[in-house]
């Protein structure tokens, strides 16, 4: 039960550095290459199509075990202390606009649709 609780303990903490990630990329002090790496990690935390699917044993895992925190780390490390603090103080309380959300998948989505397209469309096509 003890690693449990630990994962699900992990589990929010990532999701609080996910929204941190999230009031930092509209924070105005926020450089543009840590914004250019928190669209990719969010991105990639949202997107349901990971580098090494999930259904294969340990290696499908390891890719949100490992990219995830890496790209949140990398992110922070380009911010600016005073706008992580701030952010860190704003995501305690942070509620998501669902429609912001909404829209956020849909983006996502045809992002992924246009990939397989354009990937289909160059192997079997031409």
């Amino acid at each position: 039960m003890k690693i449990l609780k630990n994962i699900k303990e992990k589990a929010k903490k990532l999701k609080r550095e996910l929204v941190l990630l999230h009031l930092a990329y509209g924070h105005s002090q926020t450089p543009w290459t840590a914004k250019a790496i928190i669209v990719l990690v969010i991105g990639y935390a949202l997107s349901p199509i990971d580098l090494i699917p999930d259904f294969i044993p340990v290696l499908g895992l390891l890719d949100d075990i490992i990219l995830l925190p890496l790209g949140i780390y990398w992110a922070i490390k380009l911010i600016p202390n005073e706008v992580i603090e701030e952010c860190r103080e704003r995501a305690r309380t942070y509620s998501w606009d669902k429609k912001k959300s909404i829209v956020a998948g849909v983006i996502i989505a045809l992002i992924w649709i246009l990939a397989v397209y354009l990937i289909v469309n160059n192997i079997f096509i031409n």
